[in-house]
């Protein structure tokens, strides 16, 4: 059995499956305790990826400018510490709050739309917020950035280190928290109805259900975990540079969901973990040309694993049991 079938045997056979999550980031932690800081940016930006899995995995809303929320919620986090205010969790919270907000703004325009001028309005408004926090140097410090954040001890106790562990578990912490609510949302009665939705619009609304108010509520809940990933990159980085809201970044985060399958939950993660390890090994070797291994793993991922890594795994597994059974 290869070792992608048998962790999502574990994740399927355990009641809490976010347990494993956290063992096997203690795993890392124990193995590759030099390497905490990029590990706490795979985490980070695996919340982020979660997100954008709820919003299109399960919703079927297509975006490339959901790198809004996550600047969002990264210049909340770090003006509210600039202006005085820095116990973290707390922090977190209110900036998740922001990207609620936004969402439920914005969400009524947008989520009218479907297939080409969703996403092309989508693009538009991450490049609005772009260039409107490139032009407020007065607010968010421009190409310069915000600097001069700090925050307060976790829980009072945990000081942030320069060798990361506060960072570590603290984003290991969000990460698990942001993986039960989505599976609890997920398999929800709303949950169901919101694939209900992705699967057949018509059909759904004919049925009379709610149909805008439900992807609302997913696309505002989506807003606020990627809002909640822009603060705790904010809070482990002690910076908040323009490329949170780039267009790279909502394409970044759409390839990892991919590349580790898009409806999955747990693909979410996966992908990210292999994406940013494959980016991280390709760059050292070669720091100008590493977009061809991302660009050759992608279409591997693409053409060979059509429910990506994860689905990949599920599938050899299946193969494997009826080869078993045929024995």
């Amino acid at each position: 059995m290869t070792v992608g079938a048998t962790i999502t045997r574990l994740f399927k056979f355990c009641r809490f499956p976010e347990l494993w999550v956290a063992l096997l980031a203690g795993l890392c932690f124990l193995l590759f305790p030099e390497y905490l800081s990029f590990a706490t940016s795979v985490l980070v930006t695996a919340i982020f990826v979660l997100s954008l899995d709820l919003v299109l995995g399960f919703a079927g809303v297509v975006t490339l400018g959901h790198a809004l929320f996550f600047g969002c919620g990264a210049y909340a986090a770090g003006l509210i510490s600039i202006y005085g205010w820095n116990e973290p969790i707390s922090v977190a919270v209110a900036a998740a709050a922001v990207g609620a907000i936004v969402a439920l703004v914005t969400g009524p325009f947008v989520l009218r739309l479907r297939e080409l001028p969703l996403l092309m309005v989508t693009l538009a408004l991450g490049a609005i917020a772009f260039e409107a926090a490139n032009k407020a140097t007065w607010l968010t410090g421009g190409d310069d950035g915000l600097v001069g954040i700090e925050f307060k001890p976790v829980l009072g106790a945990f000081e942030w280190t320069l060798s990361s562990k506060t960072a570590y578990f603290y984003a290991l912490a969000w990460l698990c928290i942001c993986l039960y609510l989505a599976r609890r949302i997920v398999n929800s009665p709303f949950g169901l109805a919101v694939i209900g939705v992705r699967e057949n619009f018509r059909r759904m609304a004919l049925l009379g259900a709610p149909v805008q108010s439900h992807l609302l509520r997913i696309y505002m809940i989506s807003g606020a975990m990627a809002a909640l990933a822009g603060a705790l990159s904010t809070e482990t980085a002690r910076f908040v540079g323009l490329s949170v809201l780039s267009v790279e970044t909502s394409i970044a985060a759409l390839v990892m969901l991919v590349v580790g399958g898009v409806g999955r939950l747990y693909g979410a993660l996966i992908g990210t973990v292999a994406y940013m390890v494959v980016h991280h090994v390709a760059a050292q070797i070669n720091p100008y040309h590493w977009m061809f291994v991302i660009g050759g793993l992608l279409v591997a991922v693409v053409m060979y694993a059509r429910g990506g890594l994860l689905g990949l795994a599920e599938t050899l597994a299946g193969s494997v049991r009826r080869t078993r059974g045929a024995r």
